[in-house]
């Protein structure tokens, strides 16, 4: 089994976990930042670290792994084949987290949801909404990294690290008083 340290140190030796002033997903800012796609884009590595999230799954059988696009769904694919499950994702339309593509998710399916990064789990909750909606069954919520401080889906969450990095809301965001120039690397606009 892999450990925290083992994690993180793929992260920094694949130039993955990043310093300077990013603005995230959320809207907060932050100094660090993991980008999960820099470590994804390795399949023998995005292979190691599912196998690891598929090993601490214990929620038995899973018919779909669902990943919110974009961060998720490298990760929903390699961890649905790891579980030998569908692998799906989520997109926006019109701001409103849906399935697309003709994928669908049948009455009772059990599912797991797939995240790069959690912090507050806000594109988490639209997935579980969407996968309830359709009448699938969420069981667990994996991801590579947890930044969250305790968040509960109602549901197993797994992770590989969990990260304490400071976040501040842009009013309050020290670098953006500093006239430090700010970066979004993540996907949501």
């Amino acid at each position: 089994m892999m450990t925290e340290q083992e994690v993180l140190a793929l992260f920094e030796e694949h130039r993955a976990f990043l310093s300077g002033h990013f603005r995230l997903s959320s809207g907060l800012h932050s100094q660090r930042y993991l980008q999960c796609a820099l470590i994804l884009q390795r399949p023998g590595i995005a292979e190691r670290l599912c196998a690891e999230l598929a090993a601490r799954l214990k929620v038995g059988p899973v018919d779909a792994v669902v990943g919110p696009a974009l961060g998720g769904v490298v990760l929903s694919y390699e961890l649905a084949r790891q579980l030998g499950a569908r692998s799906l994702f989520t997109e926006r339309e019109n701001e409103t987290m849906t399935l697309r593509r003709g994928f669908s998710i049948a009455p009772g399916e059990r599912v797991v949801i797939a995240e790069d990064v959690v912090t507050t789990g806000g594109s988490i909750g639209e997935v579980i909404a969407v996968v309830e909606s359709h009448g699938g069954r969420a069981m667990a919520v994996a991801s590579l990294i947890d930044r969250s401080e305790g968040i509960d889906f109602g549901v197993t969450f797994v992770s590989l690290a969990k990260v304490k990095i400071e976040t501040y809301s842009q009013d309050a965001c020290p670098l953006c008083r500093a006239g430090q120039p700010v970066v979004k690397p993540g996907s949501k606009r």
